[in-house]
């Protein structure tokens, strides 16, 4: 795809890409990524033989940005932002009056490091991809860059990526000015929004939300993984919950969101440990030889951890949080769980004081998931019922705030066969979204640690 492009593009409109090279052997060009336009921080490398095969380096921590000045005279404070380096090529070679940014990792993380780099312009236009996890990123840079500076291309067939506008000969001028901005007033008509209702009708399939892998039943039940919204998970004591939401996170990071835990019962190490286990599906510790790659490979993870444990006020907890989805562009954040970050046992174990203090931490996460775009998981302990009973709505600890709050509502249910063996099972009690309710059957692997319906 790449020699396509070069085949396309004029040899002195490269020659305008400032930090531009390619490799002795012709196999790779490199593009060095600058901050603040000053200081060399890193490159990013692509083989010409396959665009696909691309990479930033240093992979972790390169804060800077690939920035190609507009090729007319008038030096308009704006830029179109892109997250891939045949996007840059694209529009470096498009006469333009924008500047052209490419993003160190791109619709994975924007760091907050690079920010000033970025303050020169007035108008952001952010054209990436179109998928969920673009999506999604688009709204979240927004509110790191400010939102009434940025503007959006919205995904929908007739205004594909930069580099699928150019192979399909695209008028690329035409879906600059379809721009919309990302931030509206307060009170609005249709027509404001129109665009982007039939972005969402043309791509219904990716408004269900991000797809689990290793979980295709409950894509079918609840469509998928959507930021914004609140889910709560409960089950018996025993049941897995800890597991379960491991291996439910590990899949959705795997796809590139990045989660944020904040396990408040069990310790990061042991939580670290059930993760690389599902990660590498066996027994890493019959396995010690291959730790090293596995531990690699599993860094590279978009995943995050707190450092709580035990009680902790709610005001410090959500201060950590808010902190972690500005610096991490965090999707996702999981809870485990709320009884023992309020602390079990503690002077508020009894009556409706602690019933108050429940009430305040699911309020503060559901705005917190409304207002930033995330979703966030609540691990909760269920009321004492009998052994023989099943869960429901009713048996989640605490008043009634909890389920009214939650957009969803997972339960792992125990059922107790007539030869006495253990059937597990996840049932979907609330899908606010579609309503679709139903069951998915749970096998637990206990090599790999995984419940996984795949085999592995």
């Amino acid at each position: 795809m790449i020699v396509f492009i070069l085949q396309k593009l004029k040899i002195q409109d490269l020659d305008r890409i400032p930090g531009l090279y390619v490799n002795s052997e012709n196999s790779s060009l490199y593009l060095t990524m600058m901050l603040d336009n000053k200081i060399v921080v890193g490159y990013k490398e692509i083989k010409l033989e396959n665009s696909l095969n691309q990479k930033t380096v240093p992979d972790d921590c390169c804060w800077g940005i690939a920035r190609v000045p507009p090729f007319t005279s008038n030096h308009s404070q704006s830029a179109i932002i892109v997250d891939d380096f045949k996007h840059l090529l694209v529009l470096a070679g498009h006469q333009s009056s924008h500047h052209i940014i490419c993003l160190p990792h791109g619709v994975r993380k924007l760091p907050q490091e690079l920010l000033p780099s970025l303050e020169y312009f007035n108008i952001l236009i952010l054209w990436f991809g179109n998928d969920q996890i673009a999506w999604n990123s688009a709204r979240t840079f927004a509110k790191k860059l400010i939102e009434n500076r940025c503007y959006f291309i919205r995904p929908t067939d007739d205004q594909p990526s930069p580099y699928l506008a150019f192979k399909l000969g695209l008028n690329i001028d035409k879906i600059l000015k379809t721009a919309d901005k990302m931030v509206h007033p307060s009170i609005i008509q249709f027509s404001t929004i129109r665009n982007e209702v039939y972005a969402e009708l043309q791509n219904h399939d990716k408004t269900l939300g991000m797809k689990w892998t290793k979980f295709p039943a409950l894509n079918k039940i609840i469509g998928g993984h959507r930021r914004g919204e609140l889910t709560l998970l409960t089950g018996p004591t025993g049941s897995g919950k800890t597991t379960f939401i491991s291996e439910y996170s590990l899949d959705l990071a795997e796809q590139g969101l990045p989660t944020l835990w904040g396990s408040f019962e069990i310790r990061n190490q042991r939580l670290a440990k059930i993760m690389l286990q599902q990660f590498a599906k066996e027994p890493v510790h019959l396995n010690l030889d291959l730790f090293d790659n596995l531990a690699d490979q599993f860094e590279k993870l978009p995943l995050y951890f707190l450092t709580f444990h035990g009680p902790q006020p709610l005001n410090i907890v959500m201060d950590a949080v808010v902190n972690a989805v500005y610096v991490y562009d965090i999707g996702h954040v999981i809870i485990d769980n709320v009884q023992f970050m309020m602390g079990i046992g503690a002077k508020y174990d009894m009556g409706s004081e602690r019933f108050w203090q429940q009430d305040s931490i699911i309020a503060e996460f559901r705005r917190f998931a409304t207002y930033s775009n995330c979703h966030v998981t609540l691990v909760m302990h269920p009321r004492k019922e009998k052994d023989v009973e099943q869960l429901s709505i009713s048996s989640i600890f605490g008043t009634a705030k909890a389920t009214q709050e939650a957009d969803n509502i997972l339960i792992i249910q125990n059922k107790i066969m007539e030869s006495l063996q253990i059937k597990k099972y996840l049932q979907v009690s609330k899908n606010r979204y579609s309503g679709n309710l139903g069951v998915m059957s749970l096998e637990f692997n206990k090599q790999s640690l995984s419940f996984s319906q795949q085999k592995t």
